[in-house]
């Protein structure tokens, strides 16, 4: 994959920046054959396309990503968020009108997009009638992941970005009920009809057929998601996915403790050379692990004056990262980046980078200036043993007591 980009790094406010990030950037393969992606360890996410930032600021982080060496990027239909009716599709509209500024631009990046699922209640209820559908098709009122909805998502996607293939094309969510984002136990209550596995496969297997998408992923899902998927993929001939993006960081390590991790192993997935990777998002938990947010409100003020950032600007979108424990433990590791030299962001992205399952670690900013500072953090050494050890020290009160660190045996208290 080409690193050169619009504009260059000589006439850059960031040149020195760029030129250095260019050379240290790591490169990592999703899949294998004629359609295997090179991916950059960095990933640009770009839900607040549309939304937090005009098509003109969106554009400049696009090409400042793009010059510094990273040629990820990951969008989806119902981008941006929170998500609305009047901004429905609008990030992957950004997203094509900057790829048409330049005709050389598509063939240095790797576009990864996803299709929404179901999802009781209003929130989400103009998506599914939003969509264009095939002449005949019988109008399709609530989100599934059917094949008649795949089918159509994609190529709904494929016209807002104005590109044939989508390089990356992920189920955003599962089509069942289960406890994700942030519910924490499974309710059998909620449990309700869902698109049968194979049906859901089988759709993503025309689209590869088709050489609408090149490869293909799952989002928010878990072990028992996994290995369902595998069976359709087995049973149908379908290639298997490459990848996983699952919400995961320093305050919020399900991915490694559910089975999950081990599910996506290459051993037990069947998917060379490196299992199902991981697109960790959240690895700074929406800025929490930056050091923007603490307890105290006034202080908070002052650092997020103009009401830019997420938290401040929309106090119900994922309040799992402002819980006052992750608060608390994300105090404590902006000590131990302090007494580490580093800043509280470069200490969460090292963490996240150094998993053995990872692929690519998904990046957010409002601003170029805060691209720059996560992009910086890809440059820094991954933890020692002994800063991870510090690290998991810092972390212990959100795990509690059960899980006891290396070299422990018992601690009693008396």
């Amino acid at each position: 994959s080409s690193r050169s980009s619009r504009p260059s790094a000589a006439t850059s406010p960031f040149s020195s920046f760029l030129n250095r990030a260019r050379g240290l950037m790591k490169y990592y393969t999703l899949g294998e054959g004629p359609n295997a992606l090179k991916v950059s360890e960095c990933c640009l996410g770009t839900m607040t396309f549309g939304e937090q930032n005009t098509e003109a600021e969106s554009h400049a982080m696009l090409d400042l990503a793009l010059a510094s060496g990273v040629n990820f990027i990951d969008a989806a239909e119902l981008y941006p968020v929170p998500p609305k009716k009047e901004t429905y599709g609008d990030t992957e509209r950004i997203i094509g009108s900057w790829l048409r500024k330049d005709p050389s631009l598509r063939s240095k990046v790797v576009i990864a997009s996803k299709v929404a699922s179901k999802s009781p209640g209003a929130r989400l209820a103009h998506i599914a009638p939003s969509r264009t559908y095939p002449e005949g098709t019988p109008p399709q009122t609530a989100l599934e992941l059917s094949r008649v909805q795949i089918l159509a998502a994609c190529d709904n996607s494929l016209e807002r970005m104005g590109i044939d293939t989508i390089d990356l094309y992920q189920l955003h969510w599962p089509d069942r009920a289960s406890n994700i984002f942030d519910q924490r136990e499974y309710r059998r209550a909620n449990e309700r009809p869902a698109v049968p596995f194979d049906e859901t496969v089988g759709a993503v297997g025309e689209l590869l057929a088709q050489g609408k998408i090149k490869q293909w992923g799952l989002s928010n899902e878990n072990a028992f998601g996994v290995a369902k998927i595998l069976e359709s993929c087995a049973r149908l001939g379908v290639q298997k996915p490459v990848t996983i993006q699952n919400d995961f960081s320093l305050l919020h390590r399900k991915f490694e403790t559910d089975g999950t991790a081990e599910a996506c192993s290459p051993l037990h997935s069947g998917v060379a050379p490196n299992g199902i990777v991981l697109l960790a998002y959240g690895a700074i938990a929406g800025g929490t692990l930056s050091g923007k947010y603490t307890r105290d409100a006034r202080a908070d003020e002052a650092r997020c004056p103009e009401k830019r950032a997420r938290h401040a600007r929309y106090p119900s979108f994922q309040p799992r990262y402002m819980s006052g424990m992750s608060l608390d433990v994300a105090a404590k590791l902006a000590a131990v980046a302090k007494e580490e030299d580093l800043s509280p962001t470069q200490l969460a992205y090292s963490w996240a980078r150094g998993r053995e399952y990872m692929g690519s670690v998904i990046i957010g900013c409002t601003t170029l200036a805060q691209l720059e500072e996560n992009i910086r953090a890809f440059e820094t050494p991954l933890l020692t043993a002994d800063q991870e050890a510090k690290v998991d020290a810092a972390c212990d009160e959100s795990f509690g007591a059960y899980y006891s660190r290396l070299g422990e045996v018992k601690r009693v208290v008396a």
